[in-house]
């Protein structure tokens, strides 16, 4: 069969995020099916998209769903009318059957079913396609095909695949060339799935609870072909890279085993390291830490279920700043627990934070399948996950929002390394103009201060 895989995502700001899912589900079906990936991206508008679905002519078209909203309370921007749009391009020219799927998808799966008229979805990891595809070639029973979501329905999210397949990245493909023009920025994973409990993150939802770690060399060999393919740099997507402080470090020596010689970042949680932790990942390419430290207040990172606390967090970031990286820390103030006492612990705490950058994010986006939504739901903020399609945040008995917001910015003014949200239009114009003058990688070290 011929399939088209169609990445939707279009946000670029801070900077443009290569569609690795699209690159697993194109290795498990390649052998018995023609793939083709479609990258928004790229193409200049929907009747490009026309034509290339008209030229490809495909017997089944996927289409990826990353994002639903830029989850910034800052600047707003909700996703769900391009992808009809985009929906309703693709089907004005084909009546292929066309399959929703993506991270995005797995979190509001019924209503992305309805709001885009899909066939199917597929919910959790997309390599399952291939099974939805057999199927319909051989009139199998669609029932026995895990995370199917058919029509208006809804499916459980299926256990995690047992064994992750290989990833089909192909240097040659049309997208390709767009990343290594903006930034040179590629990415990959080393493994799958969060043990951590964060109260607002779905991460265990759409990957599961238990770490599923790919090997070493198969990681190692990934990243070099990120290298000679042209990357400049590249991005691990773990929810923490190094919340397997062994594997992680197993990865990192097969970096340096292969040669592989760009620099690297990724994000890490800040929990107490190994000694020389970062000076390990420095000497195999490591340049930039991005912590997802959240709150620098103890009582505010117990109500978020964080897995350590701020003495914790000052420590990993003194290693880490001590190995030569280039650290940032991502904070979401106004969660459950925040009230004035904890901002200004957390600001005093900043204080304490040499040579970095922060990125501010206020209000807590509240998602379905996360105890975030348990717990607005028990204290009668929402009603239900109707509507949670569109952004709501949590609202913390101790402080307004607004208030959060005036707070933040009278202590970032003067301040270039305090950022708020991801830096909005004028900061996504001044990393395109140093893409275009030939700078690489995620830039935010540039701002460290």
């Amino acid at each position: 069969m011929r399939v088209l895989l169609v990445s939707a995502n279009t946000v670029i700001n801070p900077y443009p995020v290569y569609p690795l899912g699209l690159d697993y589900i194109r290795r498990a079906l390649s052998g018995r099916h023609e793939v083709e990936i479609l990258d928004l991206n790229v193409l200049a508008g929907l009747e490009e998209l026309k034509r290339a679905v008209t030229r490809f002519a495909p017997g089944l078209v996927g289409l990826s769903l990353r994002n639903i909203d830029t989850t910034d309370i800052t600047d707003p921007r909700a996703f769900v009318h391009q992808y009809r749009q985009v929906a309703a391009a693709v089907r004005s020219v084909s009546a292929a059957p066309l399959v929703l799927g993506g991270s995005g998808f797995t979190i509001f799966p019924g209503e992305l079913m309805s709001a885009l008229e899909a066939d199917y979805g597929i919910i959790g990891e997309g390599e399952r396609l291939a099974l939805l595809i057999e199927a319909l070639e051989t009139g199998g029973d669609l029932s026995g095909v895990p995370g199917l979501v058919a029509g208006n329905g809804a499916s459980p999210v299926p256990r995690p695949l047992n064994g992750i397949g290989g990833r089909g990245f192909d240097a040659a493909s049309n997208h390709v060339g767009f990343y290594l023009q903006r930034g040179g920025m590629l990415n990959l994973q080393s493994k799958r799935g969060c043990c951590f409990n964060c109260i607002y993150c779905t991460y265990p939802h759409i990957e599961g609870r238990k770490l599923r770690l790919l090997p070493p060399e198969q990681v190692a060999r990934t990243a070099l072909a990120l290298q000679t393919a042209g990357a400049k740099y590249f991005f691990v997507t773990d929810s923490a890279f190094n919340a397997d402080y062994r594997h992680s470090l197993e990865v990192a020596r097969a970096f340096k085993r292969c040669g592989v010689g760009i620099p690297w970042g990724g994000f890490f949680a800040p929990t107490q390291p190994p000694a020389d932790y970062y000076r390990t990942l420095v000497e195999a390419g490591l340049t930039h830490v991005e912590f997802g430290t959240e709150s620098l207040s103890d009582p505010v990172l117990a109500a978020y279920q964080k897995p350590f606390r701020t003495r914790e967090a000052l420590a990993a970031h003194g290693a880490a700043v001590g190995a030569g990286c280039y650290v940032a820390h991502y904070l979401i103030l106004g969660g459950p627990g925040e009230n004035e006492e904890t901002l200004d612990e957390t600001f005093n705490n900043i204080d304490k934070l040499n040579r970095t950058v922060l990125f501010f994010f206020l209000g807590m986006r509240i998602y379905p399948h996360t105890d975030l939504y348990e717990r607005a739901l028990a204290e009668g903020q929402i009603a239900g996950p109707d509507g949670l399609l569109t952004p709501t945040y949590y609202q913390p008995a101790g402080i307004r929002l607004g208030r959060i917001d005036e707070r933040v910015r009278a202590m970032a003014a003067g301040r270039s390394n305090w950022i708020i949200g991801a830096g909005g239009e004028e900061g996504a114009r001044t990393i395109s103009t140093l893409y275009d003058r030939g700078f690489s990688g995620p830039l935010w070290e540039h701002l460290v201060r």
